[in-house]
């Protein structure tokens, strides 16, 4: 009996939707672009993430040794180095390590190549590569560094790394708040959207409406039809936005790839492992707030 009923009550919502068909039409349209915006934001935040992830793995210190320092010096340094608490990994770069890495990161220009040739002798410095442990420890790091007071350091390079990452963050977190912006005025237009549609669809049926509670129609049974076609709405919309996101997705990676250069990001790779999580929120969040509008509606409207 009760999957009779249940069935009946998916059978009038289809109904409902389909005699207003380009109202519904305009209800999915305004829940695809409120999923839209909320994708968006979605994007922005793990870009944020993934870019600053890889920013903290690049943050390194380098402390250039002199061209004659002797081997032996250098590795009781890099010895004392390393005892430091805010030190993650050293490594010691050779003069002859570093000449390598030049020349492979400059195979394909002969011209400098050339002019390493014609020196006769290899320019470049032993150095030491120092990763600290936590970001947020990079200046108790340099303070560290700078008390070590040995002849065999040439030069310190001490880059500003924080500055890049509050900027990046700063950036984010500008973007995150245009985007809730954004998505929380499509939730609002689609609450009264769907509000709208439930309120006409109510009035459309208004006389079948009165004849169900003469003949003892249960206040579920009369309520169910537009709350489950919130829920239709939510999951119209949700099934747009999937054939809308991956080819927006596949469209702009290369480009994504191009600008973040370096760096380790893939939107459409995280959509695919996370399919089931995003579009499972996402449907139930849009089926939560139509149900929600719906049921003002109804209780408002129906005078149940």
């Amino acid at each position: 009996m009760f999957l009779l009923s249940f069935l009946r009550v998916i059978k009038f919502s289809l109904q409902d939707i389909v005699r207003n068909i380009w109202l519904s039409i305009i209800t999915i349209i305004i829940i695809t672009l409120a999923l839209f915006s909320v994708n968006l934001l979605l994007a922005v935040n793990i870009l944020t993430t993934a870019t600053v992830s890889s920013v903290k793995e690049k943050v390194d210190i380098s402390l250039y040794l002199k061209s004659d320092a002797q081997e032996n010096l250098i590795l009781a340094l890099k010895s004392e180095i390393s005892n430091l608490d805010s030190v993650k990994q050293i490594d010691y770069i050779s003069k002859q390590a570093a000449i390598e890495s030049f020349r492979e990161k400059h195979k394909n220009n002969p011209e400098i190549l050339q002019a390493l040739l014609e020196l006769g002798k290899n320019p470049l410095s032993p150095s030491l590569i120092i990763k600290p442990k936590d970001i947020n420890n990079y200046d108790e790091l340099i303070v560290s560094l700078n008390k070590i007071n040995n002849n065999i350091i040439e030069s310190r390079n001490f880059d500003d790394h924080k500055a890049i990452l509050a900027k990046i963050n700063n950036i984010a977190e500008k973007a995150n708040q245009a985007g809730l912006f954004v998505s929380s005025l499509f939730i609002l237009i689609t609450i009264l959207v769907v509000y709208n549609a439930v309120r006409v669809a109510i009035f459309t049926h208004k006389r079948e409406i009165g004849i169900m509670k003469l003949v003892g129609a249960s206040t579920w049974f009369i309520r169910a039809p537009y709350l489950i076609s919130g829920m239709i709405y939510a999951f119209l919309g949700v099934i747009t936005i999937i054939i809308i996101m991956y080819p927006f997705l596949s469209l702009i990676q290369p480009y994504l790839a191009t600008f973040f250069s370096g760096f380790e990001v893939n939107l459409l790779d995280y959509y695919n492992s996370n399919f089931l999580l995003i579009f499972g929120l996402e449907f139930l969040a849009a089926s939560l707030i139509n149900v929600l509008a719906s049921l003002v509606a109804v209780g408002k409207y129906s005078k149940v």
